[in-house]
């Protein structure tokens, strides 16, 4: 037979031999593939907890636990150093450390503590003035100098904010000079703080 004496349909044939041997190659690829990749998972026994149920193993490390509501803090968010603290020294037992925590908790809430974040600055260098009040959310504090043998106002007023206050002076007055904050409203006044100024 001549090439012109084929039938019409017999000229596609050679294409679908072509894609049916294509289609073959892949499905023998992947199939060896996916052979190669399960092997792989157990021989590094990868999936076994799924094979075991789902259950959980030893070497599972996460745990959640349950939310609980907190309560709010009772007292301010920060304590700072103050002298009372350093003559009591520490407490023998927890039970007599908590019930030295309850026992001035009365004698604290009218008690302002101040510190200074320097103790020595050049002249006019700023003075970092911080402190506690409990109790005394919202007040305002009047800074004062010892000046001439009296407390004198400074110019610098502090407000209290969650039983906390902050804030900074500077000064030209050579010498040591010291400091100490009063709330005008009930009289309490803090702990004085002395600095050098060079």
């Amino acid at each position: 037979m001549s090439d012109d004496q084929r039938k019409p349909g017999d000229r596609h044939r050679p294409v679908l031999e072509g894609v049916a041997a294509l289609v073959a190659v892949g499905l023998v690829v992947g199939l060896i593939l996916t052979g190669v990749a399960l092997a792989g998972t157990r021989l590094l026994g990868l999936g076994e907890a799924a094979s075991a149920g789902g259950t959980s193993t030893e070497r599972e490390s996460m745990y959640v636990p349950r939310p609980k509501k907190t309560t709010d803090p009772d007292g301010p968010l920060i304590t700072l150093h103050t002298e009372s603290a350093q003559k009591k020294g520490k407490a023998d037992s927890s039970a007599n450390a908590k019930k030295a925590e309850k026992k001035p908790k009365k004698a604290e809430k009218e008690v302002i503590t101040l510190s200074a974040g320097q103790t020595t600055v050049a002249s006019f260098g700023q003075i970092d003035l911080t402190g506690i009040y409990p109790g005394g959310e919202g007040a305002v504090l009047q800074v004062q100098r010892f000046e001439s043998g009296a407390w004198a106002d400074f110019e610098a007023t502090i407000p209290v904010s969650g039983e906390t206050f902050s804030t900074y002076v500077q000064t030209g007055v050579s010498g040591v000079n010291r400091f100490r904050v009063i709330d005008r409203s009930t009289g309490k006044t803090s702990n004085e703080v002395r600095i050098t100024v060079r």
